[in-house]
């Protein structure tokens, strides 16, 4: 289910761990899994624990606790939108509302197209950035203001 370059990245996530420690490289490898597979299905959630050595249900865990991980298909890109009070104060709201309104989805959806995913973001600590997105779980981008959101949306292109 893994190919074996993604099995070789989480052996070596393993070795920074005691081997009875296996369950300390779950975040890593569900990351890795994501990678190359771009969502986590409730089997490869699985699939991950099994190679991990520990039960399932603490992958599942982690996997649904942190926004990070997608536990659903997603588009090509991820765009998550901090708003809260701090980057709402700071125009997080309408940096959601212009892309809600620009891309024809709500929070939790994605364009038909399956290009990108809006999601609606906690804090991501970086308030003097305010509003910011993420996109990918990997690009962080500060002071997204419409001119600014364009621009991105451009180089997604």
């Amino acid at each position: 289910m893994l190919s074996q370059d993604s099995l070789k990245q989480i052996d070596k996530e393993l070795t920074k761990y005691p081997p009875e420690q296996n369950r300390s490289a779950i975040m890593a490898a569900l990351r890795i899994a994501q990678v190359e597979h771009g969502w986590l299905s409730n089997e490869l959630i699985k699939y991950v624990a099994n190679y991990l050595n520990i039960p399932p249900v603490q992958a599942l865990e982690v996997a649904t606790f942190y926004s990070m991980y997608n536990i659903e298909p997603v588009g090509k890109y991820k765009l998550v939108v901090c708003t809260n009070l701090p980057c709402a104060l700071s125009g997080g709201v309408n940096a959601a509302n212009y892309l809600k309104n620009k891309l024809g989805i709500n929070f939790g959806e994605t364009t038909s197209d399956g290009k990108y995913t809006l999601k609606e973001g906690e804090c991501m600590g970086v308030c003097g950035d305010a509003p910011v997105i993420i996109v990918n779980n990997h690009s962080l981008c500060s002071h997204m203001s419409i001119e600014a959101i364009e621009k991105k949306l451009m180089e997604l292109q």
